[in-house]
């Protein structure tokens, strides 16, 4: 049998429970051994709630506010007791148990005995996350390798996986065994597995151009049950043939999707759409960089041209060049807060007309004083 303690204090939710309520399972040691009659707390924002466990060691808290970030606990024989802390999903309850030491009995696991071969699988507790960006979408892999044998397992394969292809910046999350490693987009974790539990968090990006992304992904262990949490930006939406429920609940004053589906086999991939996010089109920087461009070679040419006037139309062409450098920066600073949404688009349209405008005037006048030989003509474009 694992270990319960492993077990303690992870909140899952469930259907069977009426919205807003929150079950928690006092045992000692394994779930034959019910604490009954015992105080539970239950903090939700700034309240504390308190109920008693009855014959089969649950305590039941009802009516809980939807987006509550709560967390139970309880002290046995001294032994402080803790969950994570959660918040209450929009529909359905959670279920969740504190297990407590149950001295009488030796440790559960030998945790320092010689590996076996065994098998590992990714637990119910395993999440996709996902998080639409500015420039792409967020992905987080939360996996947790179980080993439910008393000693370490060697597995017949090694526990490795590539992430997507087009994937940047994958990274180890903090928070994970030491024994898990990225390099490129292949994750590894290193055998044996000790009893209980070890933790994979996995990061990684994807270009999300068009506000639309496919993920598809192997694992190299059973998963238990595919869940995904996707954080709804705008009209994101989540589609997968391996999802049997996507619903839509509120957290902390965030949108999120959540989908279920049922156990994915090892090696067997699976995919998920994203779609409906914002994304910001490429065109105002293309146009920045094209300007930039031309405005460089620009410059290289009427730098290159001989200087044959007089001292005072040299001055005067040195401030042009400034003032063609200051409305280029301008141009560029307009183009960043576009494509920043920091500007609304008839502004945007305006200030951008104004100062390709002012540029062209610029390099008028800068070509008339490098070609006009006349000193009455060029009076008369400085007067301008």
């Amino acid at each position: 049998m694992p270990d319960m303690k492993q077990m303690s204090g992870i909140p899952r939710p469930v259907t069977d429970l009426p919205d807003g309520a929150i079950s928690v399972r006092l045992i000692r040691g394994d779930l034959s051994n019910n604490i009954t009659n015992h105080p539970v707390e239950l903090r939700a924002g700034g309240k504390t709630l308190t109920q008693k466990t009855d014959e089969s060691g649950r305590a039941q808290f009802s009516g809980v506010t939807p987006g509550t970030t709560v967390k139970a606990s309880a002290v046995v024989d001294g032994e402080r007791l803790d969950s994570q802390e959660f918040p209450v999903p929009a529909s359905g309850g959670v279920r969740l148990m504190l297990v407590a030491t149950d001295t009488t009995k030796g440790p559960a696991t030998t945790p320092d005995a010689p590996p076996i071969d065994g098998a590992v699988t990714l637990s119910g507790q395993s999440r996709i996350v996902i998080e639409p960006g500015d420039d792409g979408v967020n992905v987080y892999y939360l996996l947790d390798i179980e080993n439910t044998a008393r000693v370490p397992v060697n597995t017949a394969a090694p526990f490795v996986f590539d992430v997507p292809s087009d994937a940047v910046g994958t990274a180890i999350m903090e928070g994970s065994s030491p024994k898990a490693s990225v390099a490129g987009t292949r994750v590894t974790v290193e055998r044996p597995f000790p009893p209980g539990h070890t933790l994979a968090q996995v990061a990684f990006q994807l270009p999300g151009g068009g506000g639309s992304v496919d993920l598809t992904q192997a694992l190299p262990a059973d998963l238990e049950q595919l869940q995904v949490v996707v954080k709804k930006v705008g009209d994101t939406t989540l589609k997968s043939g391996q999802l049997a429920e996507v619903r839509e609940m509120a957290a902390e004053g965030e949108t999120f999707i959540a989908g279920m589906g049922t156990k994915v086999a090892a090696g067997k991939a699976f995919t998920l759409t994203i779609a409906g996010f914002p994304h910001h089109s490429n065109v105002p920087m293309i146009v920045a960089l094209a300007l930039a461009g031309l405005i460089v070679l620009i410059g290289v040419w009427a730098s290159s041209r001989p200087d044959d006037d007089s001292a005072s139309r040299a001055a005067e062409r040195k401030r042009l060049i400034a003032r063609r450098e200051k409305l280029f920066q301008d141009l560029v600073r307009l183009e960043h807060d576009q494509r920043g949404g920091r500007v609304d688009e008839r502004r945007y349209a305006a200030r951008r007309d104004e100062l390709v405008a002012a540029l062209e005037h610029i390099y008028g006048a800068l070509d008339d004083r490098d070609s006009t030989p006349d000193p009455a003509g060029r009076a008369g474009v400085a007067t301008a």
